[in-house]
C-alpha cells in the first residue's frame, strides 16, 4: 500500500517573537503621529517664521532679509499692530543665548517707538533725567560708511529708544552697527539690515529710509 507524503510542516512550536498588544501598537501608531505633527511645525518655522513671546502677537512672519513682523490688536481700542524685528548676528559676552535685537512698534499705520535692546543690562546713562527729562546714553552707530555720536533713551536699563533718524537710516542700511555700554564694558551689536519689504514697513510704520549725511 503507497504511503501518502504530505507537506505539512514538522516542527509545529509557537513562534519564540512576542506578540504586540492592540493597545501597544495604538500607542505606538499615536506617537508617530505627534512626532510627525511637531516635526512638521519645526519646518514651518525654521522655513521663515517664529514663535511670539508676547501674549495676544501671532507668531512671526518673514518680512524680508532676516527681519521677523508680528501682529496683534489692541484689545481695548482695536489698533492693529505690526512689531518687525531684527536680531543682530552676534551676542554679548554676558548672555550667548540670547542676542541684541532692534525692534519698530508700529501701531494703525504709525510708528510708536524704536527700541534698542542689548540682552543684557545697560550700564548707567551719561546724562541724567534731570538735566534732559529722560535720561541718556550716548552710543556710537554705524550707518553702512557713516558713523556718528546719538543720544538714546536709556529706559529701565534694560532697552534704548532709538531716534527717528537712527530708525530711518537702519531700514535702508547694508551694515548697522551700535556701539554700547553695558555692565561688562563697551561692547558691538552687528546687524545686517538688508532685505527688508520697504513697503510693509511704510505701510504699517509710515516710515521710509533716510541715509545719514556724513559730517
Amino acid at each position: 500500500m503507497r504511503r501518502i507524503v504530505t507537506n505539512m510542516p514538522v516542527n509545529n512550536q509557537p513562534s519564540s517573537r512576542p506578540k504586540t498588544s492592540r493597545p501597544a501598537r495604538a500607542a505606538r501608531i499615536v506617537l508617530a503621529g505627534l512626532s510627525l505633527l511637531c516635526a512638521g511645525a519645526v519646518f514651518t518655522l525654521a522655513q521663515g517664521g517664529a514663535m511670539s513671546p508676547y501674549q495676544g502677537e501671532k507668531d512671526g512672519v518673514t518680512a524680508g532679509g532676516t527681519w521677523m513682523s508680528f501682529q496683534s490688536d489692541d484689545k481695548m481700542t482695536g489698533a492693529h499692530r505690526v512689531r518687525f524685528e531684527l536680531v543682530s548676528n552676534n551676542y554679548f559676552k554676558e548672555d550667548p543665548n540670547y542676542k541684541p535685537r532692534v525692534e519698530l512698534f508700529c501701531s494703525d499705520g504709525k510708528l510708536d517707538r524704536a527700541i534698542f535692546n542689548p540682552g543684557t543690562k545697560l550700564g548707567q546713562p551719561d546724562y541724567p533725567a534731570f538735566w534732559t527729562g529722560q535720561p541718556k546714553m550716548e552710543v556710537m552707530v554705524r550707518v553702512d560708511d557713516v558713523h556718528g555720536n546719538h543720544g538714546w533713551t536709556w529706559e529701565r536699563d534694560r532697552v534704548l529708544a532709538m531716534d527717528k533718524g537712527s530708525t530711518r537710516g537702519l531700514i535702508g542700511a547694508t551694515i548697522f552697527n551700535v556701539e554700547v555700554r553695558t555692565r561688562g564694558g563697551r561692547q558691538i551689536a552687528e546687524f545686517s539690515p538688508a532685505g527688508l519689504n520697504l513697503d510693509q514697513v511704510r505701510q504699517y510704520c509710515d516710515l521710509t529710509p533716510k541715509k545719514p549725511s556724513k559730517d
